[in-house]
């Protein structure tokens, strides 16, 4: 079999194939043959049916449909192992199957075209004495305090306030109820249509501007108990509900109880409640090793990243379409077994409709993963970085001791991912070593999206409302 190779881009090797006079003889005579022996024809006894009938009623098109389509699968796969072609995915047809039906005669040479996606070839510009910056992020003393003073807050007692008005940091027990408000110009007659969820009794609030939505909480400091008041506020857009985002409403607040809270003394008594330390002391420079230690990993982190990017400037890679959809697929897997560990139905959020565009939103993250880790992956082999067999076991040990209790760990899965994981480690520390990170004051490096955004349009956009502290008012009315 003659095959002649073409480079073609994202790393497909094309292929054409010259099929021998023999072998399109042989293939359609034994397509007919075949066919002889299953077709039922009126008349005939199966295998008896003499050719020029069975070519008269099955059509010379049909018998060279089915023998081309042996040709070609069996062509292309002799045409990729007679060339020791490390083929990845499914090969693909170049040639029009219908111009190949006019064009072939049994007994006569055949020539198909195909293509077949390879392992891309990683072309490192530059790898060493790379420049970038990083954001050092440095521990932050007030992280300790602001813990011990949650842990103080969530052990707090709370006390009865009498002969005051409500004020911020108290506790109100309260009755709501919403509605939406008119809006400007509309005529006030009728009832005030009512917030589904927005209604609640004997509920209980700590009295912070994020623990509802804007306005509500303003609206109640000042109030004592006994007292009922109509509070304005608005549901901000964007806001966790749709069809409340952007609308008025108007609460009816009843405050029936005013509590304030008793917070616990910082000392060695609170230390042993909220930790296995017997000292305050203890727990102090236990939080601070804690947050230092964080803030390093944050720092290192952030040189990885900024290192890693710089390096994919310099290094050109014709990713194959497989190796994108695979990734595509790895992904979406990902995130589908992440959101069924929450409870969450996939096959509600991954419909027909849907998955598409997931996959095409997912696409432009699957090609830079690839591209990092095939960098990587070549670093390591021109510089012979390698994990030893001692390291990995040392690895899978100390994870199989931290989940002692799970039964159905995958020991070869995990041996393969620990040996991936480690090997990343070696690669980057390497890069590292032979490159310079600077680093710069946390915050000074926007990034550059955001800093594009900020260029090209500072008026048509209104900042968005973080909606992390403020609650449905279905979620608030249940709890």
């Amino acid at each position: 079999m003659k095959v002649t190779q073409e480079k073609l881009p994202a790393s497909q090797i094309g292929l054409e194939i010259e099929i021998t006079p023999e072998i399109t003889k042989q293939t359609y005579e034994q397509v007919i043959k075949n066919l002889a022996s299953t077709a039922n024809i009126p008349g005939f006894r199966k295998g008896k049916v003499p050719r020029p009938i069975l070519l008269q009623r099955l059509g010379t098109t049909r018998i060279k449909a089915a023998a081309l389509e042996e040709l070609i699968q069996d062509g292309i796969e002799q045409a990729v192992k007679q060339e020791s072609i490390q083929a990845i995915g499914q090969p693909q047809l170049r040639s029009s199957f219908e111009d190949l039906i006019n064009n072939y005669e049994p007994g006569k040479p055949l020539t198909i075209s195909a293509a077949v996606d390879v392992e891309p070839e990683v072309n490192l510009v530059q790898y060493t004495d790379l420049r970038s910056q990083a954001e050092e992020i440095k521990y932050d003393p007030e992280q300790v305090e602001n813990t011990l003073n949650k842990q103080r807050e969530e052990l707090a007692t709370l006390i009865p306030v009498e002969g005051r008005a409500a004020q911020i940091g108290d506790v109100a027990v309260v009755d709501f109820k919403g509605v939406f408000s008119k809006a400007e110009g509309e005529e006030e007659t009728g009832e005030p249509e009512a917030i589904p969820g927005a209604e609640a009794t004997d509920f209980q609030l700590e009295l912070y501007e994020d623990k509802f939505i804007p306005g509500f909480v303003s609206g109640i400091v000042g109030m004592n108990p006994g007292e009922t008041k109509e509070i304005a506020a608005q549901f901000p857009d964007p806001y966790a509900n749709e069809d409340l985002a952007g609308k008025a409403a108007t609460f009816t607040v009843t405050v029936k109880e005013l509590k304030e809270k008793e917070l616990p003394e910082l000392n060695d008594d609170f230390a042993q409640e909220v930790s296995d330390f017997e000292t305050l002391e203890e727990l102090r420079a236990s939080l601070v090793e804690r947050y230092q230690k964080e803030a390093d990993e944050k720092t290192k982190s952030n040189k990885q990243e900024a290192l890693l990017t710089e390096l994919l400037k310099h290094v050109e890679i014709d990713l194959p379409a497989t190796l994108i959809e695979k990734e595509v697929d790895a992904m979406l897997t990902q995130t589908a077994i992440r959101l069924s560990q929450q409870g969450l139905d996939v096959r509600k959020l991954f419909t027909q409709d849907i998955i598409p565009q997931l996959r095409e939103r997912s696409r432009p993250e699957a090609i830079e993963r690839l591209k990092r880790s095939l960098s990587l992956r070549e670093v390591g082999k021109r510089e012979s970085i390698e994990v030893t067999p001692d390291e990995i076991a040392a690895r899978v040990t100390e994870l199989l001791q931290q989940y002692p209790d799970e039964q159905d760990i995958d020991e070869e899965r995990l041996r393969s991912m620990v040996e991936n994981e480690l090997l990343t480690e070696k690669i980057v520390d390497w890069l590292l070593e032979h490159s310079s990170v600077e680093l710069v004051p946390e915050g000074s490096l926007a990034p550059a999206e955001e800093t594009e955004a900020t260029q090209s349009d500072t008026d048509t956009n209104a900042p968005e409302t973080e909606q992390s502290g403020e609650p449905s008012t279905e979620a608030t009315a249940e709890s």
